[in-house]
């Protein structure tokens, strides 16, 4: 058979982030990214022991079933997440069957919202917000992170961990990535001073709150009942098996 009578079908995906925060001249700008199905060899990468030992498996995958020409590393983190949602339908089918204190459950992926994205004073292509501190009345700016600087705090804390093993600063790495400038002073040392020196922890955990609370991402959350008639909120649990509920390793 010739290689012209095979052909991938594709769907195209919404981003929850609209495309809104990627400069004009990024693809991501479109607001849609285009995918592939996923075949048998993407379920080589499910596998791919190496992949699955440094923690890259699903990065691994949702780049060989992206089919626009995009930086993988521009994406923000709610954009990924869409993606990896619309890449385990692609795959196995809308049904997710997991395990949550000793009982099964059943949730239908295609159903999951996304959280409603406040666009209101935004400008096309720069993803950054201001932000009150609650009680220290700091003004400060910060960004929603991407792909890219998750690998960049990744690197930073292997190299704290070599100097320090038991030294666990992935919350304060995190919060000197995303804030952007405290009081106009937007230099990296100022913000990290602040981080490490002047950011009450009541402040740290209201803007963790705040961005949660409003940046564009997909509700992975899901309701179960509990047998005294109460429901409770869980985080859809992520893992290897989300994409191959078969697969062994």
């Amino acid at each position: 058979m010739s290689e012209s009578k095979f052909k991938f079908p594709t769907e195209v995906i919404d981003l929850p982030s609209k495309g809104l925060l990627y400069p004009k001249d990024n693809p991501l700008s479109s607001g849609k990214i285009e995918m592939k199905y996923m075949t048998a060899r993407e379920e080589d990468i499910l596998t791919n022991q190496n992949y699955i030992k440094n923690g890259t498996v699903i990065d691994e995958l949702l780049k060989a079933l992206i089919i626009s020409k995009i930086n993988y590393n521009d994406l923000i983190t709610g954009d990924k997440n869409a993606i990896m949602i619309a890449a385990r339908v692609l795959g196995y089918g809308k049904d997710y069957t997991f395990t949550y204190d000793e009982e099964e459950h059943v949730v239908d992926l295609s159903s999951l919202n996304t959280d409603e994205f406040n666009t209101d004073g935004i400008k096309q292509g720069i993803n950054e917000f201001n932000f009150t501190l609650p009680n220290s009345k700091t003004e400060i700016t910060y960004k929603l992170l991407t792909h890219g600087d998750d690998r960049k705090i990744e690197s930073e804390l292997k190299g704290l961990k070599r100097i320090n093993k038991k030294a666990s600063p992935e919350l304060s790495t995190r919060l000197k990535h995303m804030i952007t400038s405290v009081d106009g002073e937007a230099d990296t040392k100022t913000v990290r001073e602040f981080v490490d020196n002047y950011l009450l922890a009541m402040d740290s955990r209201a803007l963790r709150e705040h961005v949660r609370l409003t940046q564009p991402d997909v509700n992975l959350t899901f309701e179960i009942e509990r047998p005294d008639g109460d429901v409770k909120e869980i985080d859809i649990p992520i893992g290897l098996n989300f994409f191959w509920p078969d697969v062994k390793i």
